[in-house]
């Protein structure tokens, strides 16, 4: 039951960071459209994706550092393993290679997967609303 407590408390803390690099990224992008008045559409929507997806990235990256320093702390991993690379297996739900997690804190593993494949979705759509109101914005039709 623990690691049900602290899995959700990570997973609320990640949605919270998620939240606010995706403001921070919003705000980021309306300022930058406003600068590149001059520049081809096609390659200021490409910019502005690339802008996004490197927010987001970011944003996902912090996530699984979060999950590592969890599991650091609780002692999921037998005898120190590297617990980032542990947490971003499990993140992007990727599956367990030779480390697995000690057996009080199994259920936490599921729960990490929860956590990225939720956030994983949301950058998804955050990415798609971007590409659709820039490329609207700049005058891009498909």
């Amino acid at each position: 039951m623990l690691a049900i407590f602290v899995g959700t408390g990570v997973s609320l803390l990640n949605i919270a960071v998620h939240g606010l690099l995706t403001v921070a990224m919003v705000s980021t992008l309306h300022a930058r459209a406003k600068l590149d008045h001059n520049a081809n559409a096609v390659l200021r929507v490409i910019m502005t994706m690339v802008v996004a997806a490197a927010i987001l990235m970011a944003a996902h990256i912090i996530e699984v550092w979060l999950w590592s320093v969890c599991y650091q702390i609780v002692g999921v991993t037998p005898d120190g393993e590297v617990d980032f690379t542990f947490a971003f297996v499990n993140y992007t739900t990727l599956g367990y290679g030779n480390v697995v997690p000690v057996p009080p804190w199994k259920v936490i593993g599921p729960m990490t997967a929860m956590n990225g494949v939720l956030l994983f979705g949301w950058s998804t759509a955050v990415l798609f609303q971007v590409l659709s109101l820039s490329s609207r914005q700049f005058g891009i039709k498909y």
